[in-house]
């Protein structure tokens, strides 16, 4: 059966909207209640332009919460459970939010723009209102606001060369994760080594909305030589990279030491921050679940109908939240959130998915490819779907 998706004035569309129509769009998401792009109608060419070659992503849907003002260091503190001590000018650090019970919220990438200007590169969630609410509540002397800031990425193994030519040199020299804030003849742009993807990459975070057609049409022309196309987040490599997808691979009421956060997480800081005492007794009490790879038996899936449920000897065991055919591993594989008496490697669960019964093996990640198992060629079986 085949699905549409209406396009109205309700969800909002990127700057690179019309670029990506004319590029040839074919499946869209929504994303911090924007459009985002995730597929252009061909997965398989997709997924080895980012493997092999290069790709271009219209990712502004991952939006910028800024805090700005004398307390926006100590406002970014108390957000996140994880140490910013050593945040320097010009860096970004993965950072994990929590609420009060300690339960994750968000995983954005922070990025310490000054002294008193942070931007928090947001997952799918309206954590806007949330640091909003924090801010008044606590009486930070900040401003939190969306600035006009929206991500175009390019990623794969090609990827600094269409970055170099385009701007320069110097950003062979960015470490993962650190940034300039730089122009390209008059089109504002803070460009950063980062992306969704473990491929490498850049992201050219544009900051003047009115000229998205400008800098996708740049980048475009200097990726030619190089192969690029247009791509989106890529479900099959996310899964084989097991990049963690907040919303997707989480339950509402999951903590960061499930999800494989805790080493994100410094109990030992002396000053307060949002949900310290119930992290420290979920620590204590260790994980209820454990977020694992699992290689599933059988031949390649296509289907994108999760979560499906887990058992382990016909009791209940947690749930599968994604699969995917994977052709690097020449394997079925899967990220699970198992509750942790089943979550140890070599675990044999049986996998209740719309067709059937499968069956699967705990692994650890990340994925690592099984004895024997040989690689096939690029094949994506199935549409491609939202990471």
């Amino acid at each position: 059966m085949a699905f549409g998706i209406v396009i109205g004035p309700r969800v909002r569309k990127s700057p690179f909207f019309e670029a990506t129509v004319a590029a040839g769009v074919s499946h869209f998401s929504i994303y911090n209640h924007m459009y985002m792009p995730v597929s252009y109608g061909d997965p398989a060419a997709e997924y080895e332009r980012l493997v092999a070659g290069v790709a271009l992503w219209d990712v502004a849907a991952e939006r910028q919460v800024e805090v700005q003002g004398p307390d926006a260091g100590a406002l970014a503190r108390y957000l996140t459970p994880r140490n910013l001590e050593s945040c320097r000018l010009g860096q970004g650090k993965y950072v994990p939010i929590c609420d009060h019970d300690g339960i994750l919220i968000n995983d954005p990438v922070l990025l310490k723009l000054d002294e008193d200007r942070y931007w928090f590169s947001i997952a799918d969630s309206d954590l806007l209102l949330w640091v909003k609410a924090i801010a008044a509540e606590r009486g930070f002397e900040v401003a939190v606001r969306e600035p006009d800031a929206s991500p175009l990425a390019v990623q794969g193994p090609k990827a600094e060369e269409v970055v170099a030519s385009l701007l320069g040199d110097w950003v062979r020299e960015l470490k993962y994760f650190w940034f300039r804030e730089t122009e390209l003849d008059g089109i504002p742009l803070l460009v950063a080594r980062s992306g969704w993807s473990k491929q490498g990459g850049f992201e050219l975070y544009l900051l003047d909305a009115t000229r998205g057609g400008e800098l996708w049409t740049r980048v475009e022309a200097a990726g030619r030589p190089f192969g690029i196309g247009p791509g989106g987040p890529n479900y099959v490599e996310r899964v084989e990279s097991a990049l963690l997808s907040y919303g997707a691979d989480n339950e509402p009421d999951c903590d960061p030491f499930e999800m494989g956060l805790g080493r994100f997480v410094d109990l030992e800081r002396p000053d307060a921050f949002v949900g310290k005492q119930r992290l420290i007794e979920r620590k204590a009490a260790g994980p209820r679940r454990r977020l694992v790879g699992v290689f599933i038996d059988g031949p390649p899936l296509a289907s994108n109908q999760y979560p499906w449920p887990a058992t382990v000897e016909g009791r209940h065991a947690g749930t599968i939240r994604v699969v995917a055919h994977s052709a690097r591993l020449g394997r079925n594989i899967g990220l699970a959130l198992l509750l942790s008496a089943h979550a140890e490697p070599g675990t044999r669960v049986a996998i209740h998915g719309e067709a059937g019964r499968l069956d699967g093996t705990v692994t650890r990640l990340p994925f690592e490819p099984s004895e024997g198992a040989s690689v096939a060629p690029l094949t994506m079986p199935g549409a491609a779907a939202a990471g």
